[in-house]
C-alpha cells in the first residue's frame, strides 16, 4: 500500500478561474511544481481529484478538460514534477452523486485504482469540501486559506506550507 498525496486543482495547483474553459486559462500557483517535485522525491503519489460540474453546465467538454489537464502536466513535467493520476466529477452538485467532493468517491477510487493507504495520505483543497472528502476516507486534511477551517486538520498560508506540514506530519 502506498501514500498519496490528493490535490483539488482549481485555488490549490492553479489559479481558480470560475469554470476554465481553455489550457490558455490555466496558470500553475507559486511553489506548486517545487512542492510537487518534493512529494515525488518522497515516494507520495500525487493525485488530482476535481469536482469539475462545468461540464454537466455545458460550459466546457470533456476534451477542454484533457487538454487543460495535459497543459497542466506539461507545465509541472517541465519543472521536474509529476501527477500520477487525475480523477474528476463532472456532476452538479444537486445529482448527489458519491464522487462530487465532499463526498469521497474520488479518493476511494483513486486508493482502489493505485492501491493507496488512505491513513497515511493527505488531502489539500482551498475548500472545505476538500476537508471533509479526505476526512470521510481517513485522510489527514489541509485547507489553503487565510481564513480559518474547522473542518481541516491544518490551513496553510500557500502549498508550500502545505508540503512543509504534510512532511512535518508523516
Amino acid at each position: 500500500m502506498r501514500r498519496a498525496v490528493f490535490l483539488d486543482r482549481d485555488g490549490v495547483i492553479c489559479y481558480d478561474v470560475h469554470y476554465m474553459r481553455s489550457p490558455d486559462q490555466f496558470a500553475l500557483m507559486p511553489g506548486v511544481a517545487e512542492g510537487i517535485r518534493r512529494l515525488n522525491e518522497a515516494g507520495f503519489l500525487v493525485v488530482v481529484a476535481t469536482n469539475q460540474s462545468g461540464i454537466r453546465r455545458g460550459y466546457f467538454t470533456e476534451e477542454d478538460l484533457k487538454k487543460i489537464h495535459e497543459r497542466m502536466i506539461q507545465e509541472l513535467s517541465a519543472r521536474g514534477a509529476r501527477i500520477d493520476a487525475i480523477y474528476y466529477c463532472p456532476c452538479l452538485p444537486e445529482e448527489g452523486c458519491e464522487c462530487r467532493k465532499p463526498r469521497p468517491g474520488m479518493l476511494l477510487q483513486a486508493a482502489k485504482d493505485l492501491e493507496i493507504d488512505l491513513s497515511k495520505s493527505f488531502m489539500v483543497g482551498d475548500k472545505d469540501i476538500d476537508a471533509l472528502a479526505g476526512k470521510a476516507v481517513g485522510c489527514y486534511s489541509i485547507v489553503i486559506s487565510n481564513e480559518p477551517h474547522p473542518e481541516a486538520d491544518y490551513v496553510a498560508r500557500d502549498f508550500t506550507d502545505a508540503v512543509n506540514r504534510i512532511f512535518e506530519v508523516s
